[in-house]
């Protein structure tokens, strides 16, 4: 930040920065706000009574309040509007404020997309240590993957409710129902006891199934070739300070930095 920074820089960097206690805070703070958007959402999908229904219903509508400020203030310190504007965060918050605003279609599940600003915060506020074998970093590659499929399932789950509900109020009563709809379809299982009914959903069907097929192997495989990887070093000496266990694909030594040139021993 420059020296004697403007109110709209202030604003621009606060709301980006995770390296001050006041930056992570506002970015942590839209992170659980984001979180209790999508529990509110799941829970007005299931029956409750009307006074939990107005409790959320108020929470929700003072979490929308909260978003729509947040976006004004990023557009308003944006130094280029319309870089901003097409961005992918920008789009994603525009798109879960405005049908809200308008009475249309719901789609707060779509904020679940900015929880990867968590990665970010993360990987700064990274620990050099080891969980059950597992370096910080390479849990971060876990981390990754797994709000990726989890992003996708929820997103899915979120839209075919919205899209399917209105005609298959048998099939899908809540959202563990489209959650499980989505699990199914995108792993191809298909046990055929939920069937969209309108074009909507079946078209949201067909896009889950290639989504299952193209991209959820792939995912996995990631996830299996980062394991590998990390629980399996192999035997590459460092002629520096003779550490011998290293990752398959290193080309210097983890522990002083130095060059490897010898790939066996």
């Amino acid at each position: 930040m420059p020296n004697n920074p403007s109110i709209k820089e202030k604003t621009a960097f606060y709301l980006e920065d995770i390296e001050t206690p006041v930056g992570l805070t506002i970015n942590l703070t839209i992170l659980g706000l984001i979180l209790l958007s999508s529990v509110i959402f799941v829970a007005e999908t299931y029956p409750i009574n009307d006074l939990l229904a107005q409790i959320l219903h108020i929470v929700d509508l003072g979490i929308l309040v909260i978003f729509a400020i947040e976006y004004s203030c990023r557009f308003w310190s944006a130094n280029n509007k319309k870089k901003f504007f097409f961005s992918g965060f920008s789009l994603i918050d525009l798109i879960a404020i405005l049908p809200l605003v308008f009475g249309m279609m719901d789609f707060r599940f779509i904020r679940i997309f900015r929880w990867f600003r968590l990665l970010r915060i993360l990987r700064f506020w990274k620990l050099e240590s080891k969980i059950l074998g597992v370096k910080a970093g390479d849990a971060i590659v876990f981390f990754r993957i797994i709000l990726i499929l989890f992003s996708l399932i929820f997103f899915y789950a979120g839209l075919i409710y919205q899209v399917e509900r209105p005609f298959n109020e048998d099939g899908l009563k809540n959202f563990f129902d489209a959650f499980y709809f989505v699990v199914v379809t995108m792993t191809t299982v298909g046990y055929g006891d939920v069937t969209p009914l309108s074009e909507a959903g079946k078209a949201m069907t067909v896009a889950m199934i290639l989504t299952g097929v193209l991209f959820v192997p792939w995912q996995l495989s990631e996830i299996i070739k980062q394991f590998q990887k990390t629980t399996n070093p192999v035997e590459k000496q460092c002629l520096n300070c003779s550490l011998s266990q290293h990752d398959p694909d290193a080309n210097f030594c983890k522990q002083c930095g130095a060059r490897l040139k010898v790939n066996s021993k």
